[in-house]
């Protein structure tokens, strides 16, 4: 194995400790104006119908108590109700919903009420106050689509509905059994496991001279991490399966004994 250049982080590409790719693709910009456009229409409708609920219920009440009143009702319904369905949801609108996408944090987790409440504060202004030309223009400049709110949120939008399907590692091979067990395997960079993953998910439809260059780029990249090398000979791509085997079966031990020490604890304090 040779050296390899670098190699670049998949856009919208998580991976969890157990080596699982999570494909989550940033939504198209017209599925976004969609939903946005779907959840601007059931805000408009609820807040017309509780402007009109207050002007016959208070139609008595003076000018100061009913302006006070619709501005509790703007803010209900602009900022309340958005941030409450969306940290229910967990990031989901009926818009979104219907279109299939929902709001994930920059690392690919659910968000929550904070990253909502600044989204929603955001929109205020961006999209309600100024009709939505701010985040259009970030939209289309940013590479997953971002508008301003997700920007100070740290959040983006994904297409839920098209998430890759995991596609399950191949087995340790059995001439490198022995070595994993024993290998140190340091904090492997997420890009290249990613990569990795993917590329053992595809080598059957990969042109054979670029499936063997980038098997050993892979190789190449994972092996800066991970000590001693593999005996002389072996082949890039059963490293790379060893590599991920083994570190999968790591962290499932690891969990398993976290998931044993909690519950001794909980059965401590329950004797307690």
């Amino acid at each position: 194995m040779s050296a390899a250049g670098p190699v670049g982080e998949p856009v919208g590409e998580i991976v969890t400790g157990e080596a699982v790719v999570l494909g989550l693709r940033a939504a198209s910009f017209a599925s976004r104006m969609l939903a946005a456009l779907l959840d601007a229409v059931i805000v408009g409708v609820v807040f017309g119908a509780l402007l009109w609920g207050t002007s016959v219920l208070l139609s008595e009440t003076d000018e100061a108590a009913y302006a006070a009143i619709t501005l509790a009702e703007s803010a209900l319904c602009l900022i309340g109700i958005p941030v409450a369905v969306e940290t229910a949801t967990r990031g989901r609108t009926v818009g979104k919903l219907v279109l299939g996408v929902r709001v994930v944090r920059d690392d690919g987790g659910p968000v929550r009420f904070r990253h909502c409440l600044v989204r929603a504060v955001v929109g205020l202004f961006e999209l309600w106050g100024l009709a939505g030309s701010p985040a259009i223009i970030s939209a289309l400049v940013t590479r997953r689509g971002k508008r301003v709110g997700d920007l100070l949120a740290g959040t983006y939008v994904v297409r839920e509905r098209t998430a890759a399907r995991h596609v399950p590692l191949p087995p340790m091979p059995p001439e490198l059994a022995g070595w994993a067990r024993t290998a140190d395997i340091g904090r492997l960079p997420l890009p290249v496991v990613t990569a990795a993953r993917q590329f053992l998910a595809r080598t059957a439809t990969l042109n054979p001279a670029s499936r063997t260059a980038l098997g050993v780029e892979l190789a190449d990249a994972l092996l800066l991490h991970v000590s001693p090398a593999p005996p002389t000979g072996t082949d890039p791509e059963r490293f790379l399966v060893a590599v991920l085997v083994e570190r999968r079966d790591r962290e499932l031990v690891r969990m398993q004994r976290r998931e044993a020490r909690t519950r001794d604890l909980e059965r401590s304090i329950g004797r307690g």
